[in-house]
């Protein structure tokens, strides 16, 4: 087998990342190399390629269901969207700039073959190259910019899987609509559709299903079901919704063992949130996404976790009363921990360059002070640091990743996790903890001592980390579950017929509307 599709949406968050790792670990396992591809993704939750670029998270997940190490080609576009509605635009996994959103098309020429190389050598190295779109194929306002849904695929005349999440309600209008809106030629390429997250009864469905192949002459290959068990990585930072459980495949709490709460910051500007969710794995720990200082006060653990605005996210964090509340944590001798941003406001002074809200006078940024909880000094770099993390703490291994401009220049703390390629890293007073590293808890050993030393400080003594649960194992069983659901519930002969050969011959929705046009009752 030999070829390519693309699995476009009728709407953000319709479940494309997911049915992309589906279908590559579906293939994967039967034999065949395959890679993902995101041409143009816009995400604060992003990964850190062996070679030091940064991707996509989403797209580091649909990696390791085919089977392969991150790469910079599998996302070579990355938004990563700050305020004022600017982004800073990663290209092969290095920061080249900042861009708002009208002057986006001026980058368009650029990216468009940059995406084109790179995803030509992909189908080059690979049997197989499953694309995702980005939000949905319908914003026809940008499609003389796009070079993620529509644009792609004409570019690379490649079929083009539409895909809708049913839960949210009116998906057969959005597979209608979504085909109609688009010209003649795009609707050309649109092959059929997928209904994602369905509850109830198969048959009650099927004549809807039925009704849009009359009137768009595409099938639906297939309708999966809603799985409450699966929780893999979000791909956005606003799935983090405030009272929110973070998702993670729970075990059942052993009988008569303590729980642990654990508050985590929704920062506004929040990026890498899927940091927790090695600590809502574990079957006795119960991880809330919070905004409110009673929530932080009342956990057995408050969280802070990476931000894409450091300073404005600390002023926000003062103006809600969550930074008083940390404060008191840690005075109280309560545990506190923050990953990479969310370090940084622990630390004593910030001078951001990068950033400079409101701190830059004549060109000169002056220090900020933070919540002082760690006496250590932040500088923002002019390079980002983009690095793999391989060290150890409390006598276990611990692996992760960096992504950050704040480096430390004074530390007066115990450092917290150490690395014989970098050095002493993070820093640690009595309760309060920070790192740079993203990621850390995923290393099990690690998580486990972590978790006893946070039940001892909240007095919770029946707990006990589950010493079987293996996070990458869950990561790979839920890769599994999504293959499984992918396998079971679609058309699989006609996606691969897909793959093979290219768009099918499809009519015109409009050709349809035409045929159907209510008479003219003016007369």
């Amino acid at each position: 087998m030999s070829g390519a599709l693309l699995v476009g949406g009728t709407s953000s968050d319709a479940g494309k990342s997911l049915i992309v790792a589906g279908l590559c670990r579906a293939l994967a396992r039967d034999g065949i190399t395959v890679a993902p591809f995101k041409a143009q993704n816009m995400s604060n939750n992003s990964a850190v390629t062996l070679d030091g670029g940064e991707i996509g998270r989403a797209q580091a997940l649909q990696a390791q269901a085919c089977g392969l190490e991150p790469d910079t080609r599998f996302n070579p576009v990355l938004l990563k969207p700050g305020g004022d509605r600017r982004s800073h635009v990663v290209v092969r996994g290095r920061t080249v700039g900042e861009v708002g959103a009208a002057d986006y098309q001026l980058w368009r020429t650029r990216l468009a073959g940059v995406v084109a190389d790179e995803l030509a050598s992909l189908r080059r190295d690979f049997d197989v190259v499953i694309c995702e779109g980005a939000g949905s194929v319908a914003e026809i306002n940008l499609r003389a910019t796009d070079i993620a849904n529509m644009g792609l695929a004409r570019a690379a005349n490649m079929p083009v899987v539409l895909v809708t999440d049913i839960d949210r309600g009116g998906s057969l209008a959005h597979l209608f609509g979504t085909t109609a809106v688009l010209d003649a030629d795009d609707q050309a390429l649109v092959a059929g559709y997928i209904v994602n997250k369905f509850r109830g009864d198969p048959a009650v469905l099927a004549p809807g299903l039925e009704m849009v192949r009359e009137r768009t002459g595409r099938p639906t290959f297939g309708v999966i079901p809603f799985a409450d068990g699966l929780r893999l990585d979000a791909e956005d930072s606003l799935a983090a919704s405030v009272g929110a459980r973070v998702g993670g495949p729970r075990g059942v709490g052993g009988a008569g063992r303590e729980r642990l709460s654990v508050a985590a910051i929704r920062l506004p500007r929040i990026s890498n949130s899927t940091d927790v969710l090695a600590l809502a794995c574990e079957p006795d720990v119960d991880v809330t996404w919070v905004d409110d200082p009673s929530a932080v006060r009342a956990a057995d653990l408050a969280v802070l976790p990476g931000t894409r605005a450091t300073l404005s996210d600390l002023a926000w964090l003062r103006t809600t009363g969550l930074a008083d509340a940390l404060i008191e944590r840690a005075q109280r001798g309560r545990p506190v921990l923050g990953v990479c941003g969310g370090f940084q406001m622990l630390c004593r002074s910030i001078v951001d360059t990068v950033e400079s809200v409101g701190t830059v006078e004549s060109g000169v940024a002056r220090p900020v002070e933070g919540l002082g909880l760690l006496d250590v000094d932040i500088e923002f770099a002019e390079d980002k640091t983009l690095r793999t993390f391989d060290g150890h703490a409390a006598g276990e291994p611990v692996r992760g990743y960096e992504i950050h401009h704040g480096v430390v220049v004074r530390s007066e703390e115990q450092p917290w996790l150490d690395s014989a390629a970098t050095g002493p890293e993070g820093a640690r007073r009595g309760a309060v903890y920070g790192t740079h590293c993203h990621g850390a808890l995923e290393s099990d050993g690690f998580r486990r001592v972590f978790l006893a030393e946070i039940a001892r400080r909240a007095g919770r003594t029946a707990f006990t980390a589950d010493p079987r649960l293996c996070v990458a194992q869950v990561r790979r069983s839920q890769l599994d579950l999504m293959a499984d659901l992918v396998c079971e519930h679609l058309d699989m002969p006609s996606i691969h017929g897909l793959i093979e050969g290219g768009p099918p011959a499809v009519p015109t929705v409009l050709s349809w509307l035409g045929e159907h046009r209510a008479p003219d009752r003016r007369a």
